[in-house]
């Protein structure tokens, strides 16, 4: 009998490419509870508390836009200028790039479902290659399947919040693309990423946002 809390990894590797589609896998099925017309999900690495909780913080962001009674699943999205406000998000460099990824159209602006995509996949629960898979999605600032020399040149500027030269750059870039460049091609593919997240043991904590 599964608890609140599932822990199933759901995603799959498929000739080689990780293949995710987060509503379908990892947030299935929405389930109304009558009593609190709110959200519930069998199916996540929150427990139902949890859930009601990020609901409450979703709603708290534009109270007159989000309704309490979620019954008949209404359109509702917020503006990237909300989601990029809350205190998890508004000092992280990354914060647009990760609002851009979790949203259904790639515009920062995020509905319920895309909040709790969210929220799910940088929780402590979620597991390493899940937490790769985004992280590459994020640092590919073009959205070409790879991590290429001028993704990492923006990923190590604003992880630096530009502090460093140019030069100091270019270098940093180089180095990453030569330890980690399996295939030799110049660029890093998701499967070049997940080795070298392996190598750093620190990155599932880094990558990680309380609730």
């Amino acid at each position: 009998m599964p608890g609140d809390r599932i822990r199933g990894n759901r995603h799959k590797l498929e000739h080689g490419k990780f293949h995710l589609n987060m509503r379908k896998n990892f947030l299935p099925l929405r389930v109304m509870e009558p009593w609190h017309r709110l959200p519930r999900e069998d199916c996540t690495f929150f427990t139902r508390k949890e859930i009601l909780r990020l609901f409450y913080r979703y709603r708290d962001l534009a109270p007159q836009l989000v309704p309490l009674d979620y019954t008949d699943k209404p359109d509702v999205t917020l503006p990237y200028e909300l989601i990029g406000s809350m205190p998890e998000l508004k000092d992280n460099p990354f914060r647009q790039r990760i609002a851009e990824v979790f949203s259904e159209h790639g515009d920062g602006n995020m509905t319920l479902d895309d909040f709790l995509d969210m929220f799910s996949v940088l929780s402590e629960m979620a597991p390493r290659d899940l937490k790769a898979y985004y992280a590459f999605k994020i640092y590919d600032f073009n959205n070409d399947d790879y991590i290429c020399k001028s993704d990492l040149e923006k990923t190590v500027n604003k992880l630096t919040r530009n502090e460093l030269t140019p030069e100091e750059v270019s270098l940093v870039c180089e180095k990453v693309i030569y330890e980690a460049d399996v295939d030799n091609d110049g660029k890093l593919s998701l499967e070049d990423f997940q080795h070298m997240i392996i190598r750093a043991p620190d990155f599932l904590s880094t990558f990680h946002i309380r609730i």
